[in-house]
């Protein structure tokens, strides 16, 4: 399947549906989410990347980041690019954090702050301090989060940004 094709849509405007639907699964119902990815996932050509990173997200959203590990690796090793590479390397970077792992988040992370700018650009910077946090370097963190802030409040935007660059390089 290739871009655009008419089936690639449909496959993808039906995993939107089943995204879409997540909220209706309560807890006890997870494995029930699961395997409609999988019914979906299975559809996809063997070697496709979107496989292991949807399957990675439904493991990642319904509380099992150990699991949700490898598949991210997976997808991004199969090539998964774009946006959703971009998606992933954030969400490998939380479940690297909630497994212990923050340091290896960080690692993957840190890239990310020089990548093209995207809607996705403050979910790493949030995902970043959260790694950054768990491994004590709160100031960073904060700095990442405040220099995340400050475009989106409606004052004392270069204010806040001052700030966030004083919490981590002395002088300023």
């Amino acid at each position: 399947m290739c871009e655009g094709d008419a089936v690639n849509q449909n496959w993808e405007d039906r995993v939107a549906a089943a995204w879409a639907a997540f909220d209706t699964y309560p807890e006890e119902r997870a494995h029930e989410f699961r395997a409609l990815i999988d019914t979906l996932v299975a559809e996809l050509p063997d070697d496709s990347p979107l496989g292991p990173f949807e399957q990675a997200c439904a493991w990642d959203s319904t509380g099992h980041s150990d699991k949700a590990v490898p598949l991210y690796r997976e997808a991004l090793a199969r090539g998964l690019d774009g946006y959703k590479s971009r998606r992933a390397k954030i969400q490998l970077s939380s479940s690297l954090r909630n497994t212990g792992r923050a340091e290896e988040g960080v690692e993957l992370l840190t890239p990310e702050l020089d990548a093209p700018s995207d809607e996705l650009d403050d979910a790493v910077r949030a995902t970043l301090a959260l790694c950054l946090s768990s491994l004590g370097r709160d100031r960073e963190g904060l700095s990442l989060v405040l220099g995340a802030l400050a475009p989106h409040l409606p004052r004392y935007q270069r204010s806040m940004a001052n700030y966030a660059r004083a919490l981590v390089e002395p002088g300023v």
